[in-house]
């Protein structure tokens, strides 16, 4: 009988073994370039379409209304606003640029093909929120816009498909600028190679993580008490902004609690928060009707292209206005585009090792910026197109 698995039981194991899968598989070069993320997505469409999954099951509420909201508020648990304030001008100044331009060009373009796309503002602002912050803000903003499923998914798809060429592209520009006379004509503000060595002291990129289980059960009880205290302030906006207004004030509220030195020396929040994250994402997978993804995921991708070339473009054009190492400016927009992981493993690549940690924090910056803007951005878009 079919589907075969239905009941929320048998979902969850589903659930989980799916999320054991995508991160197992990461060891080979084919999946770790798909993702974790759209791996589970992708899995998800397939085993429902197949029959082999239930699109509709209780246990998918209470992940939806539950993992999201803790995975947003474990990902800003590590946000140190005096590393930023201690930052030189320059990295602020590529940040700040990436930021804006990634804005302004969904504003616009977003208003073009808003009307031509179902919850097209909604779109708009979930691409702000993944090129400003990463992946975690596309499916924050989604959610605090109540997006479709298939919308959610068709926007992952996307940013995959233009998404991953551009950050491939990216990793590979040190060396494209480094040597180029013609770029270096161009763009004759950079760093020495000394400068780009640094003292030694710079941050170890992926190094094995340990955790306690007392770390674990205190971030979990901070972030399931910011989403209540969230939840609860969020009931005093209007019926239409309450969504959107949860997700901003549990940004918020994290990012204060994040304050505290002892919330911040906490070990594991990013994976804990990717693990909820990750859930939500298989739901949004089970939710997909196969059809209906294909037709709106044309339009989708189009504006996901035109966000990203646009938002460069103008990008680099800012930068080079304000005279900003170029280093500063590659390392801007992946942090806005990717992540600041993305952006200290290009450091990285480029053996650009006293710029590792500024990496990681350009990407930070973004992070914290990304709901705010996305769903501001958004709210703009639905009023000046004119759409529901």
């Amino acid at each position: 009988m079919f589907p075969l698995f239905q009941t929320s039981e048998s979902m969850l194991a589903v659930v989980l073994c799916m999320i054991a899968v995508a991160f197992w598989v990461q060891k080979f070069k084919g999946f770790r370039t798909l993702g974790p993320a759209l791996f589970v997505i992708v899995a998800g469409i397939i085993l429902v379409n197949l029959k082999i999954v239930t699109n509709n099951c209780p246990l998918y509420g209470t992940i939806s209304t539950y993992c999201i909201p803790i995975s947003i508020s474990l990902y800003l648990l590590n946000v140190d606003f005096k590393k930023i304030v201690k930052m030189s001008r320059q990295p602020l100044m590529s940040i700040a640029s990436a930021v804006f331009s990634v804005s302004l060009v969904a504003l616009i373009f977003g208003t073009i093909f808003a009307p031509q796309i179902d919850e097209g503002w909604k779109v708009a602002g979930m691409f702000v929120g993944t090129y400003t912050g990463g992946s975690s803000n596309l499916t924050a903003i989604a959610t605090g816009l109540n997006a479709s499923a298939s919308t959610i998914a068709a926007a992952n798809a996307a940013d995959y498909v233009i998404g991953m060429p551009s950050l491939i592209l990216m990793f590979a520009a040190p060396a494209l600028m480094k040597n180029s006379k013609k770029w270096q004509k161009f763009w004759p503000y950079s760093f020495t190679d000394e400068e780009l060595q640094g003292d030694g002291s710079h941050t170890e990129l992926m190094a094995a993580q340990e955790w306690s289980i007392k770390e674990i059960a205190i971030l979990l009880a901070i972030a399931a008490s910011v989403v209540a205290i969230s939840t609860k302030l969020s009931t005093f906006f209007s019926a239409d902004f309450a969504s959107a207004g949860r997700i901003l004030l549990i940004s918020t509220l994290s990012i204060l609690v994040a304050q505290v030195p002892a919330v911040r020396q906490l070990r594991g929040a990013n994976n804990l928060g990717l693990f909820f994250g990750m859930m939500f994402l298989c739901v949004v997978g089970f939710s997909v009707d196969i059809q209906g993804f294909l037709g709106s995921a044309f339009a989708i991708t189009a504006l996901c292209f035109c966000v990203i070339f646009f938002s460069l473009v103008l990008h680099l054009i800012i930068t080079r206005a304000l005279k900003i190492k170029y280093e500063y400016v590659l390392l801007g927009i992946v942090g806005a585009i990717a992540d600041g992981t993305s952006a200290a493993l290009v450091a990285s690549g480029a053996k650009w090792k006293s710029l590792i940690s500024v990496g990681l924090l350009m990407g930070i910056i973004g992070a914290v910026c990304g709901n705010y803007c996305g769903i501001a951005i958004a709210y703009l878009v639905r009023a000046l197109a004119g759409v529901a």
